[in-house]
């Protein structure tokens, strides 16, 4: 098995907005923000090659929106969906199965691309795309918080496509990748646990969208119930102490992937670095 991370750009977004209630004194001692208090985020993704299966976890915002709704999210960086995948030597006609952590739009935007004659097509022609049937469910019929979230040009093709598989239960749905559910940041996200080589990495997504978020309070503000994030936050740490999880990071601008170490505070970060370094 190979592990790609895929980098896909990055983009700024409101660094209140991003830590919630924690005072700016101090998150921004951990992760900085500019003068408008826009913080800049990684949107990485990540290639699992295993034998005869290429499994894409997220595919970040994509490029089918116009102008002037990306410029709301100051899209930057050089990395591109298309250009990460080439550089691992795969294209999007590789990809068997794409793994839709949940559907907010930076998440799965490169999921569908823009067809000038039928609309819409797949960005992963051969791939099925898996998400959780409690993540549909509440994408496509969403509460007034999220509704700006869930764009539905990057959830109804695939549906219509005939390509979708929802699950409803955590297991293993593919060959060494559980896919454990949480549901504080958006109904039934998924949280893919890959099993490389005899240790676990885990695709942290929005549980824990940087190593700055590991404190237990420290929690967006665009979790939709931040008391059950904090409670599966607690099961999740528990789980990654006992087993020595590697964390990979999508949003983490700086630090790549790391691990926990218990402290009298807390789990707390232990050591970060690329995710070869832990393999």
């Amino acid at each position: 098995m190979k592990l790609y991370p895929i980098e896909t750009g990055n983009l700024k977004l409101d660094g209140g907005a991003m830590f919630g209630v924690v005072p700016k004194v101090l998150w921004s001692k951990v992760y900085p923000a500019d003068e408008n208090n826009l913080a800049n985020w990684a949107m990485r993704c990540l290639l699992v090659v295993d034998g005869d299966r290429k499994v894409l976890i997220d595919n970040g915002i994509g490029h089918k929106q116009d102008e002037k709704w990306l410029s709301h999210y100051y899209l930057n960086g050089d990395d591109t969906l298309e250009g990460s995948l080439k550089k691992a030597g795969y294209t999007k006609d590789d990809i068997t199965d794409v793994i839709l952590t949940h559907m907010h739009f930076d998440h799965c935007g490169g999921s569908v691309e823009g067809d000038e004659t039928s609309g819409y097509r797949l960005a992963f022609p051969n791939a099925t795309y898996w998400t959780s049937k409690q993540q549909y469910n509440w994408a496509v019929n969403p509460n007034r918080r999220e509704k700006a979230s869930f764009l539905k040009e990057n959830i109804l093709p695939i549906e219509e496509s005939g390509h979708l598989k929802l699950i409803d239960t955590e297991g293993e749905y593919i060959p060494n990748i559980t896919f454990k559910l949480y549901s504080g940041h958006t109904d039934g996200q998924v949280i893919p646990h890959i099993n490389v080589n005899g240790k676990t990495v885990v695709f942290m997504a929005d549980l824990m969208p940087s190593s700055a978020h590991i404190p237990m309070p420290w929690i967006m503000s665009y979790d939709t119930r931040p008391l059950l994030t904090l409670k599966d936050r607690e099961r999740f740490y528990k789980e990654a102490l006992e087993n020595n999880y590697i964390l990979f990071f999508e949003h983490d601008i700086f630090n790549e992937a790391g691990t926990l170490k218990d402290t009298p505070k807390g789990a707390r970060i232990d050591r970060t670095g690329k995710l070869k370094s832990f393999l």
